[in-house]
């Protein structure tokens, strides 16, 4: 839960079928997922800008033993990214009004970079 919201924040694998309760759905991934047509994604906003840039996400390989060291990096590089501000008023508005999803292609459910993404979202969004 984001403080101040009513609503949840919630990462998904984007090839899973959309939900009900997934509400404003953003692919946070820097390319498009692999294999994936537009228009079966459900995907409201594509947040290129919020990614891993192509360094961290290659340095990292989705290597259990290198994630905490990419979590920093990506958490250092978000503290940094000029579009991170305009990206945490568009979430704080979603979620004043209903639920919102992050959407990732990695295989990984619990070692990527949306799990980092939806931790930094909630330390700061206030």
């Amino acid at each position: 839960m984001v403080k101040g919201a009513i609503s949840i924040l919630k990462i998904k694998r984007v090839y899973q079928e959309a939900g009900g309760d997934d509400g404003y759905r953003i692919l946070v991934d820097r390319l498009w997922p692999r294999g994936l047509a537009k228009e079966k994604a459900s995907i409201d906003y594509w947040a290129k800008e919020i990614s891993p840039s192509h360094a961290i996400r290659k340095s990292f390989k989705h290597e259990a033993g290198r994630f905490e060291d990419f979590k920093n990096a990506y958490t250092d590089e978000l503290d940094t990214n000029q579009q991170a501000e305009e990206f945490l008023n568009l979430l704080g508005g979603k979620l004043r009004v209903g639920n919102v999803t992050l959407l990732f292609a990695a295989k990984n459910e619990t070692i990527n970079h949306a799990v980092v993404l939806k931790e930094w979202i909630e330390e700061n969004l206030v």
